[in-house]
């Protein structure tokens, strides 16, 4: 049950005072805790193991202790475990105490002894002391594979009775309870019909038992309870096969052997199931470093797969280390971020291009830059003074892109580096801040980078780009109708010219001649250029990007995390050398449960030949 493996059970429970613990001395021939109100106050696991000495050998686990008792000390060692779990007052507890009975002549049996079930808290008790008892109990008796020992004292009316009550909630047929009848001595009347009349559904049967009394011994205690039954008038009617601690143990055997053999093929192959999962699980753990070679061999080992992932991820568009997590496809992101950043570009171009006040822009700029000079010239200073404008304009969006793509593949390496690190928490606090301050560095290059970048655009006009003078040939075949338009004061001031559309100029007649075609000029002159400059932002930015996370990923990270690690403030590689308790506690806690299912491999093994040899367990 502690691997999460449900094996068959029995599940002792009653009322109150119904006289379990007495029924639990007489199979395991010890003395139980006894007193007023709940003496069982947390699960109590009772392995009672024949041995054929007569050294009789007891002892306690709970809470990760074993303890190791005797026959008279053994009430007072459960009082003070059961103490040590639930408190020194009335509470009760589900963590279980484990009692180990190894001796000659008890059955081959293991049963779980829980609280007596109350409804009346009494001092020292939660009010809510009933439900606590119900949930424990409902606990153990609702897997299909346990056997309810439901308790009952002969001096009440089993239909009244709250354990039958629960236990018929989840075992409404019965098939899997089992009923002892407890103080037969002290209410003979009537017990045969009750027993045999079965108003509750028992349909495991009844066994009637006279528990110890006084200071009878074990011995002696068989004893009077044979001769009650073979001599009492009315309680010597009942059959020989429903009566006595004897017939009890027989029959308990009986069925756990009857349910282990059912269940014994889905629990065995439970266990294997379970077994590989945790050997695997160990396997795939980390080696135990316990050099420094070691530990470089490893820290070495983490960068060079983390390298070939960011490779994967950020370079060759591979993302099968991490098929369904979409943040983690890194060249589909990258790519995307950069779509939106090229058409952020246009969408500015688009707001530059406005219909409305055609040519205005232009005019003004080349009134304010004239000078002393030949007509008809255009001065290069109104181009820039345009350029420079547009060109400001747009300067914010590649720093944004920039800071925008360092700060996802910022994500995407600590993301890496903490997966492949993952075995040596100790290490991932020095990789996110080599990561991050590696790429902070990078950034910061980049940043620089781009608006160098917007400077230089800002500085001059050069391409050698050929669009150039095909785009302005194609917007200057729009001149001769703008002119004639212009000269017609009768004609529609509208023009449709290409890459504006249909344009609004009656508000240009005003203007001489000459600047209206010096600006139409400039107008064409600069939408032409202005496109070769938003494609050269996104090209260059984007090589620039390119190379970086190249250098990143094949010579960058690796050498600043080396740096980190072997930064005497930052503990180096003897930090490896130091396993997390996470790791270590996991690591153990593996290694006890294999140990623990190897055990039950070997028990069940041979309950199995004993099975298949005996046809059942006996009882000794």
């Amino acid at each position: 049950m502690n691997e999460g493996i449900q094996l068959p059970t029995i599940v002792v429970v009653g009322d109150q005072s119904s006289g379990k613990s007495s029924v639990l001395e007489s199979l395991a021939g010890i003395s139980l805790p006894r007193g007023q109100g709940i003496c069982t106050r947390v699960p109590l696991i009772m392995k009672l193991q024949h041995q054929p000495s007569d050294e009789t050998e007891l002892s306690l686990e709970y809470l990760g202790k074993e303890i190791e008792t005797d026959e008279v000390n053994v009430a007072r060692a459960i009082n003070d475990a059961t103490e040590e779990i639930a408190g020194n007052a009335k509470g009760i507890s589900n963590i279980p105490l484990t009692l180990i009975v190894k001796k000659n002549g008890v059955p081959d049996l293991t049963m779980v002894d829980l609280p007596g079930i109350t409804r009346v808290p009494v001092q020292g008790q939660p009010e809510n002391i009933y439900e606590q008892i119900s949930n424990i109990i409902m606990e153990y008796i609702r897997p299909e594979e346990t056997i309810i020992l439901n308790v009952l004292s002969a001096t009440v009316d089993f239909p009244t009775c709250e354990s039958i009550r629960m236990s018929q909630r989840v075992d409404k047929t019965g098939e899997r309870t089992l009923a002892v009848v407890t103080k037969s001595d002290k209410a003979p009347e009537g017990l045969r019909e009750k027993v045999t009349a079965d108003d509750v559904h028992i349909g495991l049967g009844y066994v009637c038992v006279r528990n110890r009394i006084g200071d009878e011994t074990y011995e002696e205690a068989r004893i009077e309870e044979a001769n009650l039954f073979n001599n009492h008038p009315l309680l010597c009617k009942i059959d020989k096969s429903m009566v006595g601690v004897p017939v009890l143990a027989q029959k308990l055997v009986q069925i756990q052997a009857t349910i282990i053999s059912k269940c014994l093929p889905e629990i065995v192959k439970k266990i294997n199931d379970k077994l590989n999962s945790n050997v695997q699980e160990l396997g795939s753990m980390p080696k135990h470093l316990s050099s420094i070679t070691e530990a470089m061999t490893a820290f070495m080992q983490i960068v060079g797969s983390a390298k070939e992932s960011l490779r994967k991820i950020l370079v060759r568009g591979e993302f099968d280390e991490f098929p369904d997590e979409k943040e983690m496809h890194g060249t589909a992101r990258l790519a995307e971020m950069l779509n939106k950043y090229a058409e952020q570009l246009q969408n500015k171009r688009v707001e530059f291009e406005s219909k409305e006040n055609f040519l205005m822009d232009e005019i003004g700029v080349l009134q304010e830059t004239k000078g002393i000079g030949l007509p008809n010239f255009l001065p290069r200073t109104a181009f820039l003074t345009i350029l420079q404008r547009k060109v400001k304009e747009v300067s914010d969006a590649p720093i944004d892109f920039v800071s925008n793509v360092w700060d996802y593949i910022e994500k995407v390496v600590v993301s890496v580096l903490t997966h492949h690190s993952a075995n040596y928490p100790q290490l991932q606090s020095s990789n996110r801040r080599a990561a991050s301050n590696l790429i902070e560095r990078m950034k910061e290059k980049s940043l620089d980078r781009v608006m160098e970048l917007t400077e230089m655009e800002k500085l001059t006009d050069y391409t050698c780009n050929p669009d150039y003078l095909a785009e302005w040939n194609q917007l200057m075949a729009g001149q001769n109708a703008f002119i004639t338009i212009m000269n017609d004061r009768w004609a529609t001031p509208k023009i449709t010219i290409h890459a504006f559309g249909e344009i609004e100029v009656g508000h240009l007649r005003e203007y001489p001649n000459a600047v209206r075609q010096n600006a139409f000029d400039m107008k064409m002159r600069i939408t032409a250029y202005w496109n070769i400059v938003l494609r050269r932002l996104v090209d260059v930015t984007a090589l620039h990007l390119q190379f970086s996370v190249h250098n990143l990923v094949n010579k960058e990270m690796e050498s600043e995390l080396v740096k980190e690690m072997m930064d005497p403030y930052g503990g180096g590689l003897e930090r490896l050398l130091e396993e997390p308790p996470s790791v270590s506690n996991k690591r153990n806690r593996l290694k006890k449960s294999i140990k623990l299912l190897k055990e039950s491999k070997d028990v069940l093994a041979k309950i199995t030949d004993r099975i298949s040899v005996d046809g059942a367990i006996t009882y000794y």
